[in-house]
């Protein structure tokens, strides 16, 4: 699961830290090449732009699933070309797509952006080619579609083919539909894969064009709790290619991109931190640990959950809540003896709780403590300047045994 002998090194050097491993991410991009045949796969960079997973993850040929202008610079920063970065996010200002234009391809989330990208496009006497996000009339679950902040309502789109036709300045190469993460159910992404090449075919007809991508959106699950099943990557990856065959009959040449979302590096971060303090108060023993909350959030936002649902497995909300048991805490000490704890972090309020009440080894001051899953979704949106304490260090594993401090 992890290195017992580099956490323990790292952890006389920094009191709170994240390790991600590189053999754990070339393990899951490898698992996808292998599975997936004739998929391009993209990088969602959001999950974890740590400078030293970018480079692996794109070393294995990946693109990149840019959320901002920002990860669009990082894109081209290590090195990938414009057809290899691709451009989704609602909201984009005159200036990002300005910027976007020329060195990615930018995936236009409603009208009005359209409209943009034509102005900027005729200012700069070129022509584009973009993609446009759809928010289909289907979802994973149901036949009908959901407002959503994301795309072009599927019915929306196609009430415009005339204004759309007649922008001289654009060119609509592609469609991408994301409608949810952390699916673990083959079935039900394949079935949604299979609307996905329907909903193409309705868009080549419907706005008479060709089309040159079609980017599936994420969805690809990891097992969290133990409850929990992984997906069955082989099995699906089998029924895409099955769907991408018959589709590709009229467009031998279109490519097939799906995002990695999380499955690429999530399994490859631990949290590490350390005990600060411990203390009895009537009769409940607090262990206080550095830099929790701030420093990864996702396991106190678990708690909060736990504390305030009214249902026995609340539903996710990702990327912040996936499920209330979504972590591990491993203590790394000699000791057989148990004892009841709430583990705390160290900031001045009463919500930073990652565990309440649980059975573990018992715990003295500078034990370590490993949280799992800490690859993705993790120091990214964690609150790290809440209380002006240092942050926790990020590291990375080398797949020859070299640690990386990334912040340096």
């Amino acid at each position: 699961m992890f290195n017992k002998e580099v956490v323990l090194e790292q952890a006389k050097k920094f009191d709170s830290f994240y390790l991600y491993d590189e053999s754990k991410i070339l393990e899951y991009t490898g698992r996808l090449k292998q599975d997936f045949e004739d998929v391009e796969f993209l990088y969602s960079i959001k999950t974890n732009p740590n400078p030293m997973i970018i480079k692996t993850i794109f070393s294995q040929g990946f693109g990149a699933d840019a959320a901002s202008i920002g990860e669009v610079l990082l894109g081209k920063k290590y090195g990938l070309p414009k057809n290899k970065i691709y451009y989704s996010a609602p909201g984009k200002s005159k200036r990002d797509i300005s910027e976007a234009m020329e060195i990615s391809v930018i995936i236009a989330d409603s009208i009005s952006e359209i409209l943009k990208i034509q102005e900027l496009a005729q200012e700069k006497g070129i022509v584009v080619e973009i993609g446009i996000r759809l928010n289909p009339d289907f979802t994973f679950y149901n036949h009908t579609g959901i407002p959503s902040k994301f795309g072009i309502d599927e019915k929306t789109v196609f009430a415009n083919a005339s204004l759309l036709e007649g922008l001289s300045n654009i060119k609509i190469i592609g469609i991408h539909v994301h409608s949810r993460s952390q699916e673990l159910n083959a079935e039900v992404l394949k079935k949604y894969y299979e609307n996905m090449f329907a909903l193409a075919n309705s868009v080549q007809e419907k706005l008479n064009t060709f089309l040159q991508f079609i980017n599936l959106g994420s969805g690809l699950g990891i097992p969290y709790s133990l409850q929990d099943k992984p997906l069955d990557t082989i099995a699906l990856g089998k029924a895409t290619f099955e769907l991408i065959k018959i589709f590709k009959e009229k467009l031998p040449h279109i490519a097939i991109f799906i995002e990695t979302g999380r499955f690429a590096v999530s399994k490859s971060g631990v949290y590490v931190t350390k005990v600060l303090d411990k203390k009895t108060s009537y009769g409940k023993t607090f262990i206080i640990l550095n830099n929790t909350l701030n420093g990864f959030i996702r396991p106190s936002l678990a708690q909060l959950v736990a504390n305030y649902s009214q249902d026995a497995k609340p539903m996710g909300s990702e990327p912040l809540f996936t499920s209330v048991d979504a972590f591990d805490f491993i203590v790394l000490n000699e000791g057989y003896e148990q004892e009841m704890v709430t583990l705390v972090g160290n900031l001045c309020t009463s919500t930073d709780v990652i565990a309440k009440d649980i059975l573990m080894p018992k715990l003295e001051f500078d034990d370590v403590i490993v949280i799992t899953n800490a690859g993705s979704y993790a120091a990214v949106i964690s609150p790290m300047q809440f209380s002006s304490l240092v942050p926790p260090a990020q590291l990375f594993l080398s797949k020859d045994g070299k640690v990386i401090d990334t912040a340096l």
